[in-house]
Parts: structure tokens; sequence; C-alpha cells
């Protein structure tokens, strides 16, 4: 098109639209990226230090269990509040905030003298942490061309895959009684990438446009995303649903947003439920099934691996507006977690192991891209916040669960059947999704 030559007047959905994919947009994902890989590594952090902390301060394996739900119970409040701050001050002052709030009390976790400290500094890291997603996928999502906003929504979404798996990994060449170091990486590195996203990552010129037409800064952002262009001097920017107004909870209820809102919320639940039951007592419970400590970190690996896996292929199918591979990947994901707790042999665990990463997290990652489309810009924050905000009410009964399973010494076979169960309900709530949801979708 060439009204943004021609004209004095640049529609700003589509000229962001009409971008090629080149070296802006790539920036604003791979800093977007960094920002996952910080969240996913302080996430697995507390699983893999579990063991050494566990030794250091004398606690039973089932009491590990609010430590895991510490962080997850603050980014409940993290995703709400940041999603407010990034929708009302900017997305770049939300992952500024929330990453340098995440490198000081990781920090902390290093120095804790006792779990009742140590608790307290996890529940503030998980503030910290809960503020990331929402506003990294609502960045990404407003620079993102519909044409691949799914896979570059991913593509940064699943830095949180490469991130949880990091701790794994050192977890395997330390000893248990080095756990501090963890935590020390943990902290190090969202400091080194908010410096990163200070001098590199741009406000969301959605955002810019809706808040005022008018600021300066919108125009030096459209010549570097669209370089090739004449940009005038002055032009006009419009988007729709200019008027700004202060967020309120009911603007999730506007319209058929009166369906997809909840919905999306019961597919976080579940999801993140299903994952952090996987994600906090992996480790443990595959060492209770018969692999040492560095079989089992190996094998937990696999869950990351398939994770970014699935996730890529998800978002290429939504991308498509095939959005019947949601439910499609809950409902094997629920397979996946049977299949697992049937298993003894290192192979078939590793196997059983990638499946799960394969479909329950890479549903948390490709379904990323599914709640920014479906929440405009205005919104769009808070939206993909309240959706990551509630599931943590999942992401805290995941870990609880399996501690309270362990405790009562049910058997390993049944206690995958509660991820089992909860992906099942999220299959079902994930089939009506996919209907409401698909006009927000382009058909290829």
């Amino acid at each position: 098109m060439d009204y943004e030559v021609n004209s004095q007047t640049i529609r700003i959905t589509e000229f962001v639209d009409e971008q090629k994919i080149g070296p802006f947009i790539w920036t604003v994902v791979f800093i977007g990226f960094l920002c996952q890989l910080c969240d996913g590594y302080d996430l697995s952090a507390a699983a893999f230090a579990a063991i050494g902390i566990a030794s250091e301060f004398g606690i039973e394996k089932h009491a590990l269990a609010p430590l895991f739900s510490a962080g997850l119970f603050g980014m409940l409040f993290g995703a709400l509040g940041f999603g407010y701050i990034g929708d009302r001050w900017g997305r770049r002052v939300a992952i500024l905030s929330a990453a340098l709030l995440c490198s000081a009390f990781t920090l902390l976790s290093a120095t804790a003298e006792s779990f009742s400290t140590l608790i307290v500094f996890r529940f503030f890291t998980g503030v910290a942490l809960g503020g990331l997603p929402a506003n990294t996928v609502a960045l990404t999502a407003e620079y993102a061309p519909q044409r691949k906003r799914a896979l570059l929504i991913t593509v940064m979404f699943v830095g949180m895959t490469f991130g949880g798996a990091l701790p794994g990994q050192l977890g395997s060449i330390i000893h248990p009684t080095q756990w501090r170091l963890i935590f020390t990486i943990g902290g190090v590195a969202p400091l080194v990438t908010a410096v990163l996203a200070y001098f590199f990552l741009p406000e969301s010129i959605k955002f810019l446009v809706v808040r005022n037409p008018h600021d300066p800064q919108i125009v030096k952002l459209a010549r570097r995303i669209r370089p090739e262009l004449n940009i005038p001097v002055e032009p006009r920017f419009q988007i729709h649903h200019l008027a700004e107004k202060k967020f309120h909870v009911s603007q999730l209820f506007e319209g058929n947003l009166r369906v997809i809102t909840p919905l999306i919320w019961v597919m976080s639940v579940t999801n993140l439920f299903a994952n952090f039951f996987m994600n906090s007592w992996m480790p443990t419970l595959l060492h209770s099934l018969g692999l040492n400590p560095h079989q089992a970190e190996h094998a937990a690996s696999m869950y990351y691996l398939g994770g970014v896996l699935g996730g890529l292929l998800m978002s290429l199918m939504l991308d498509r507006g095939r959005l019947w591979v949601v439910p499609l990947y809950m409902a094997l994901g629920a397979v996946a977690a049977l299949f697992l707790g049937q298993q003894t042999h290192s192979v078939t665990l590793a196997l059983g192991v990638f499946g799960i990463g394969l479909f329950i997290l890479g549903t948390q990652s490709g379904t990323n891209a599914l709640m920014a489309v479906c929440y405009p810009t205005q919104i769009r924050a808070s939206g993909t916040g309240w959706a990551h905000g509630l599931g943590r009410f999942g992401a805290i009964a995941g870990p609880l669960t399996g501690g309270e399973l362990i405790r009562m010494h049910v058997h390993m076979a049944q206690i995958f059947w509660a991820p089992a169960i909860m992906s099942v309900i999220g299959c079902v709530a994930t089939i009506w999704l996919s209907r409401v949801a698909r006009h927000r979708f382009p058909k290829k």
C-alpha cells in the first residue's frame, strides 16, 4: 500500500502488519527472549536447588511445597500489577522494573539464612517474574506483523523454556551444597538483561499512539520499523479505538470477550497446574523412580526440549488459523502424563518427559500468542496479565497437590492423574474457545 508515503495519515496497524521481518523486530524478540530466559531460569531454580536446600535446613521433601508455591503466589500479584503498569505507563517501563526487582530478590535468595526467609525472598521474586510474560508478550504482539505474530511471540516466549532447563544443567555439575550459586547466577542475569533493555528495547508504537498520537517518539520508531519508506515530517497516526480510558476489569468482558476471557482463564489455570506440577516435582519424582540425581536432571531437560518444539509447532498452526491445535495439545498432554506414570526404565521415562514437555509446556508457550491476539491494544497487557495472574492459582495448586500426594504415599502412577485430569478440563474449555475466538486469527 502507498498511503504511508503519499499521505499525511498513517494507519498504524496496517503499517506494522506490512513491515518486512528485519533487524528491528528481531531486536524486540531477542530482548523479550532474554527476559523470558531469566524468568524461566528463576522459576526453575528452586526445584533444582531443592535437594541442597532440604539438606541444609533439615526439611523433608514434602515440606518443600511452600518454597515452590511462594514464587508462584507472588506471580499472581506481579502479573496483575505489572499488567496494569504496562497498560498505564508502558510495556518498556514495566519490563525494566520487573527485571530489576527480579535481580534484587534472586540475589537476596542466595543469602538466605533460614528456610522461612528464603520463602519470603522467593515470593517477591515471583512478584517480579509475574510482570515479565504479560508485557513481553504484549510488546512483541504489537510489533509483530499479523502473518507471523504467533510465531514471533512463541520464539520470544520459548526463552522461558530454555531458561527453565539451565538450572538443571547447572545442578548436574555442582554439588547440592552449592545451591546458592544457582540463585546468584539467576540474580545477575536479569540485571544484565535490564541494562540491554534500557538501551535497545523500544516502547510499543501502538501504545504510544493510543496514549498520545503526537508523541515525537512515534515518528522515530516508524522510521526504524519501515526504513524503506519516506515518512512525512508531521504525519497523523491512526489506530482503532484510539480513545484512552483507565483500565477496568469490566473491559475484559466487553462484546464477545465475555465468553473468550473466562475460557482463556480456564485454559491458563489448567495448563499452569499441569505445567508447574511437573516443573516443581519432576526432579524429585524421577529420583523416586530410581534415577540418580544426575540422570533425573538430564531426563528433566527433555521436558524443556519438548516444550521448545511443541511451542513452535503450535505457533505455526495458530498463524494459519488452526485453533483446534490447542485442545489437541491438551488432550495429548493428559495422555503423556498417564504414560509417564507407568514407566520405570530410563529411556521410556525420558520419552514420557519429552511428551509432557511437547504437549504441556508447549501449550503454555504457544497459547501466549492466542491470549495476546484476543485482546485489543489498550488492554492487551492487562488482559494477558489477568490470564497469567489467575493462572497462578493453578500454578500454586500444582506443586501443593504434588506435595500432598507424596506425603500421602500415593502410588506413583496415580500421582500423575492430577495433571492429566486438569489437562482434560483444559481441553474441553479450549474446544469452545477455538470456536468463539476463530475470527481473531487469519485463515490461510
